[in-house]
């Protein structure tokens, strides 16, 4: 379990740090913290329990007027404040010693979706968040995406941190094509996150997107995967439940033995995030959980 990831999001929970660390953990990954005493807390568990820090930007509530910084979008300006917010972030974190071993921002933002897709099963916070594919052209989508792995790959050096790109909802310009591979060769200080959860509900609402595909392109430039489960039907049910051996695909559930399987084949280095809620489960079910997932991914 020495890969294994824990997380806090909005504020330092220790009753949720009591319950779901583990002696030999990797890390712990934080999102949204709404105070300095959260954040000297989460430096406090990182060092006593030697602890590697990864933050899901912004690290602070309240940087934002959302969470992702749009990055992609087509208004110049906007995109040009999104770049002035993080580079603010980033020299936070510098000046506050906080020294995370990677910074995960989302990747496309605004999300780019075909025009039939379910938006009744997906969650965005806003509106600004999603632009359909027909009136974003692919050309701008290649030429923000270098711009933005251009960036990170530069501020890598300066604030020594890893860029990780978590994939929202993937549209067609990357299903269909293979340039982002060739901006993660060409910018290779820049890597990807693959959350389960995600995939395996646009698996299930968009005909177009095969999820194993995804995991076998891109599990190579991954650094870090988050776990967790949904129940998908004619609504998705039980987002970011833990991930338990007795949830089977034939009820919705995604089908973690197989995800698990290709990401092991294709990258024995990444680190698992448990992007669940805990409180969901009892202890016994959270030790299930753990060491499914540790037979599965490290069973060599």
């Amino acid at each position: 379990m020495k890969n294994f990831i824990i997380g806090q999001y909005g504020f330092f929970d220790t009753d949720k740090f009591d319950k779901d660390y583990r002696e030999g953990f990797y890390g712990i990954e934080a999102c949204l913290l709404k105070s300095k005493e959260d954040i000297s807390l989460l430096q406090l568990e990182a060092n006593k329990k030697n602890l590697h820090i990864g933050i899901h930007f912004p690290l602070r509530a309240g940087v934002f007027s959302f969470r992702d910084p749009l990055f992609l979008d087509l208004n110049v300006n906007t995109r040009m404040q999104a770049f002035e917010a993080a580079e603010k972030e980033l020299s936070f974190i510098k000046r506050e010693n906080i020294n995370p071993r990677y910074i995960l921002f989302h990747y496309p933002k605004p999300v780019i979706i075909n025009n039939e897709f379910d938006l009744s099963r997906w969650r965005f916070y806003h509106k600004s968040e999603y632009v359909f594919e027909s009136e974003y052209p692919i050309d701008n989508f290649i030429e923000y995406s270098e711009v933005l792995f251009e960036w990170l790959n530069r501020k890598s050096h300066e604030y020594n941190f890893i860029p990780v790109l978590e994939f929202d909802a993937l549209n067609k310009y990357i299903i269909e094509n293979t340039f982002v591979e060739a901006l993660f060769d060409k910018y290779n200080n820049v890597k990807a996150c693959l959350d389960i959860g995600r995939l395996h509900v646009q698996d299930r609402i968009d005909l177009n997107f095969n999820a194993i595909d995804i995991l076998k392109r891109f599990s190579k430039y991954s650094e870090v995967i988050h776990l967790w489960n949904a129940k998908v039907g004619e609504t998705v049910e039980h987002s970011h439940f833990p991930l338990l051996p007795n949830l089977k695909p034939i009820d919705g559930w995604a089908d973690i033995e197989r995800y698990v399987e290709v990401i092991r084949v294709e990258n024995k280095n990444i680190k698992l995030l448990f992007e669940h809620r805990s409180d969901l489960i009892s202890k016994e079910e959270l030790e299930s959980c753990y060491r499914w997932i540790n037979q599965l991914y490290n069973k060599d």
